[in-house]
């Protein structure tokens, strides 16, 4: 790497220099191959893996497995932090890149409102909930709460789904109007509700399941 440039190296040696040392049979490199082979040489499927996971690779201990699961989260959060740096949101894309290094990964789904004031500046993001491989259940009135607390102006929905399929339920479209119905009451906007399904999203803003006041 210093000789080269940490860009020359390949995903494999990257995660070799994390984990320092292989097995008797192999070398660090090695090793790391065939962790990266077992989730298809995808980096976003290796950042699901947990620290059990890892450690059901010879030559992987659960010291070696803390350190690539706390790698992957930082990188997970340095993206995020080039969204909340821009702090103004514009558009679905701007929510899909903030949540998804959060939440794409996750085995199960996570609700989270992102709170906006007049100008759609991001005032903060909040979990408000952590559900099954299929669903979560959300309490619109902790949401409500959550945005009269920091005085939102503007509320947005985001989640994920585990499955790869980024169309909403029923549920979805349940939660999605209630909220809007509850947030006009209270002088607030839902602005979007973004679902996130490994690398694509569906927008309810932009598929015209709910409107904007200008």
């Amino acid at each position: 790497m210093l000789a080269k440039g940490i860009f020359s190296l390949s995903d494999a040696e990257l995660l070799a220099i994390l984990i320092g040392s292989g097995n008797q049979k192999e070398t660090a490199v090695a090793l790391s191959q065939r962790i990266l082979q077992s989730c298809m040489n995808n980096l976003n499927e290796l950042a699901r893996y947990s620290v059990n996971d890892l450690c059901r690779f010879n030559g992987i201990g659960e010291a070696k497995a803390i350190t690539i699961v706390a790698a992957l989260e930082l990188g997970k959060r340095q993206r995020t932090e080039k969204i909340i740096q821009k702090k103004q949101i514009a558009s679905s894309r701007d929510i899909f890149e903030l949540f998804y290094p959060i939440i794409n990964d996750l085995p199960y789904e996570e609700m989270w409102v992102l709170l906006l004031n007049r100008s759609n500046k991001i005032i903060d993001k909040r979990k408000i909930s952590q559900g099954g491989v299929s669903n979560t259940t959300v309490d619109i009135r902790l949401i409500l709460k959550t945005a009269i607390e920091t005085l939102a102006s503007g509320i947005v929905l985001c989640h994920n789904h585990p499955s790869g399929n980024r169309m909403p339920s029923n549920n979805d479209k349940i939660i999605t109007r209630k909220t809007a119905e509850a947030a006009k009451i209270m002088d607030m906007q839902l602005l979007d509700h973004v679902i996130i399904a490994n690398d694509s999203y569906f927008s309810f803003i932009d598929e015209g399941e709910i409107t904007v006041n200008s």
